[in-house]
């Protein structure tokens, strides 16, 4: 299977198969997490470095969980002060809370449910949990479920990765990638894990040159509706102008 993806992808893309070629076998490792524990990873991971997230789930586990990562139930029923005991924020922690309580209403359903749905109604269904964005879905689909035709385009190492392979001086646009991107259909998880290779190559000094020029797709600009403009008659704005003479002076005779 990984043959075909990578051969679909230096096919499609020359510039994406130098990197491919430089970087090795595809290796997306899929975890087996349920969804709630992994987004209450994801929620804990936020803005703090991996070590640190590691720790505060470590205590919420000996907290909440007796040894055992906790059940939803196990969430709603700590207190604030266990769950900022063990390393959360006031944000955190309602997001925690919002999540266990979603989980117990199946917004958030089971793993063999969630498998069964389109990526883009899991994307609606769990973005409705606070503190949940569509990147953090977006990983999920990748390394949870193992979807393989995501593309974070807001993701600042894809943008990065890309911006490196295809000798950009910034990084593209989100809409410019996702443009770029449909040549990556429908295999665009690997595009997207061989982008994150891509930065680390550049830092390495082992990426290679881009194989031809790039050039980037345009976005399409929105019309904008042309406001029509009423025609005021010409005595009409010279009455008004006189008006506006007279309150003035009027105004100055009172100071």
């Amino acid at each position: 299977m990984s043959k075909r993806i990578l051969a679909h992808l230096t096919r499609t893309d020359p510039i994406l198969g130098g990197v491919i070629r430089a970087a090795g076998p595809l290796k997306l490792t899929i975890r087996d997490h349920e969804p709630f524990q992994a987004l209450a990873h994801a929620i804990a991971h936020q803005q703090l470095n991996g070590i640190a997230a590691n720790t505060i789930l470590s205590r919420l586990v000996v907290a909440c969980g007796k040894n055992d990562f906790p059940t939803p139930q196990a969430i709603l029923d700590a207190s604030t002060e266990t769950l900022r005991g063990a390393g959360f924020s006031f944000a955190k922690v309602a997001a925690l809370k919002d999540l266990a309580a979603k989980t117990l209403a199946a917004v958030v359903p089971d793993r063999s449910t969630l498998a069964a749905l389109e990526d883009t109604v899991i994307i609606e269904r769990l973005t409705q949990v606070r503190g949940v964005g569509r990147w953090t879905v977006e990983m999920l689909l990748m390394f949870q479920l193992g979807r393989p035709d995501v593309l974070p385009v807001d993701d600042f190492g894809v943008r990065a990765g890309f911006r490196a392979a295809y000798g950009l001086t910034r990084l593209p646009k989100p809409k410019v990638l996702a443009l770029w991107g449909e040549r990556w259909k429908p295999y665009r998880s690997a595009a997207a894990w061989y982008l994150w290779r891509a930065l680390e190559l550049e830092r390495a000094g082992k990426l290679p040159p881009p194989a031809e020029r790039v050039r980037l797709p345009r976005v399409p600009r929105k019309r904008r509706k042309a406001q029509v403009r009423k025609r005021v008659p010409k005595r009409a704005k010279a009455a008004t102008r006189t008006k506006g003479k007279r309150i003035r002076a009027r105004a100055r005779a009172a100071r």
